[in-house]
């Protein structure tokens, strides 16, 4: 089946969060990072803290900064993927914004500070309108190689769509970067307003994949990421 530029920017959204300096060393932070597991018992018991403590505070902020958006968050636990570690926003048939956690995400938790931080990340992008971004984004890179196709003579459909689909995906993923850094000097924010502490958190970074600075890659290097975060925890 063939995507259509939007489908195919829809698809694209995935996020996870971010980490720390300003107090504690980087090297003590990796070392606490390293911590055994909790069991699963604890890791849901921490999930649900972390909703009962984030999500007033981040609808409240949200109704502040972005009173036209519907900021009735419903968190839920996406049990679909087994062991994947992944943590996603999107909205539903209404406009409600939708924050999922894979139960590998919740499992991999080592605290409560770490997924209320992940937690306060994913309402940041909502907040922050993203969805809404990436998705005019796209439109505009769709339109705009798909009709530099058509301006160089190709009349074949599929090469016209083709050409769409790229322009849709080097759209959504031109400012992917910023958004996720955006999304983790807010999210900083939150999840201390919501009585956690966001450097703690942000260790959960140290466990996941560095992406590097990659051309056209959706997230930034976990070094920028890191950054960021220790800039805003040195201001809270």
């Amino acid at each position: 089946m063939r995507l259509t530029p939007i489908a195919l920017v829809l698809a694209m959204a995935a996020c996870t969060p971010v980490v720390v300096d300003e107090g504690p060393s980087v090297a003590s932070l990796q070392q606490t990072a390293n911590a055994p597991k909790v069991s699963r018992a604890q890791a849901m018991n921490n999930y649900r803290r972390a909703v009962a403590r984030v999500e007033p505070v981040a609808e409240a902020l949200c109704r502040q900064r972005a009173p036209s958006l519907n900021c009735d968050f419903r968190i839920v636990v996406d049990d679909r993927n087994g062991d994947m570690v992944n943590a996603y926003q999107t909205l539903d048939n209404n406009g409600r914004p939708i924050l999922g956690f894979t139960t590998g995400l919740i499992a991999e938790a080592r605290n409560e500070d770490e997924i209320a931080f992940v937690m306060a990340h994913e309402t940041a992008h909502h907040i922050a309108g993203h969805i809404a971004r990436q998705r005019q984004n796209a439109m505009v890179g769709a339109a705009l190689l798909g009709g530099l196709a058509g301006a160089l003579g190709t009349t074949s459909a599929d090469a016209i769509n083709n050409a769409q689909q790229i322009g849709a995906t080097v759209g959504a993923r031109t400012y992917s970067k910023n958004f996720e850094l955006e999304a983790d000097a807010l999210g900083a924010r939150i999840a201390h307003s919501a009585g956690f502490d966001p450097l703690r958190g942000a260790q959960f970074f140290f466990r996941i994949p560095d992406p590097g600075d990659r051309f056209l890659g959706t997230h930034p290097a976990n070094g920028d990421r890191l950054k960021t975060v220790q800039r805003v925890a040195a201001g809270l």
